[in-house]
């Protein structure tokens, strides 16, 4: 048996910290002296030690620990645990790359510089054209390339004959953002006619006008877009009339490096009537 000191000792864990453990049930001593209250663990403790500081280092928190202790001697078990955590930790470890591209991305253009580098809005029409479209609900922006796969794999035994520009294209039919099941749809526009597919509806579409801006690199950057559209809207005397969509001139389809995109935020706009 082990005293509390000697046991902190080899099991790297505070005195205070295995005090913690045992008022919540994670981990009771062997035996407690009824006289002096010292608290003395077994050798055998280490090994449970041991898993509790790893998956602490895997980001558990302490109450899946004590669940995923009960079942620590049932591999499959253990695998349901550790696969829901690496699905989690995956997801943190792209929130902080946005993070740090972002930071990079700003760093970058302060140094070239020295302030933050504003974007060229254009008032221009979008013309009529004929378009190949998927629109779907998904459960995020970020997962808008399901649409282009489902477009790629429906529409390409079609040999669709693309129009010049192409106009390819995202469209945010929801009236504001979301978190979730977003309402997105694509569109490419192409020559010709064809016939529906399972997913792929071929329609003309109008002319629109808009205000737009480009910008290269990651869609970091959007929201900075979006500030500039918003105010050369004010400033012109139009208002919004319609769902904001983006045109990828280079998209992520095209090169894996987020420097090399090319993206056109648009907003549809109108004159008031006065």
């Amino acid at each position: 048996m082990l005293k509390i000191g000697d046991f902190s000792k080899l099991s790297r864990i505070s005195i205070r910290m295995l005090r913690h453990y045992d008022e919540i049930g994670l981990l009771k001593p062997k035996h407690i002296d009824a006289g002096s209250g010292y608290r003395y663990y077994g050798e055998d403790q280490l090994t449970v030690t041991n898993r509790i500081s790893a998956l602490r280092e895997m980001g558990f928190g302490l109450a899946t620990i004590g669940d995923i202790l009960t079942t620590y001697s049932d591999p499959e078990r253990l695998i349901d645990f550790l696969t829901v955590k690496e699905s989690e930790v995956k997801a943190e470890a792209a929130v902080i790359e946005r993070r740090l591209r972002r930071l990079e991305t700003t760093i970058e253009r302060l140094r070239k510089d020295g302030t933050v580098m504003s974007y060229q809005v254009t008032l221009k029409t979008l013309p009529e054209r004929y378009v190949a479209s998927v629109r779907e609900v998904i459960p995020t922006y970020d997962q808008e390339g399901m649409l282009w796969q489902k477009m790629m794999t429906e529409a390409g035994p079609l040999n669709l004959q693309m129009n010049n520009p192409c106009y390819s294209l995202a469209i945010f039919h929801d009236e504001a953002y979301k978190e979730s099941d977003v309402d997105v749809e694509i569109q490419l526009a192409v020559v010709g006619e064809y016939a529906n597919t399972a997913n792929v509806v071929f329609k003309k579409e109008a002319p629109i006008l808009m205000a737009s801006a480009t910008f290269n690199g990651s869609y970091d950057s959007i929201s900075v877009v979006n500030e500039a559209v918003a105010n050369w809207v004010s400033d012109n005397g139009y208002a919004f009339d319609g769902a904001s969509f983006c045109i990828y001139h280079v998209s992520p389809n095209e090169s894996q490096n987020p420097d090399d995109w090319v993206t056109e935020v648009c907003y549809p706009v109108r004159k008031p009537a006065l």
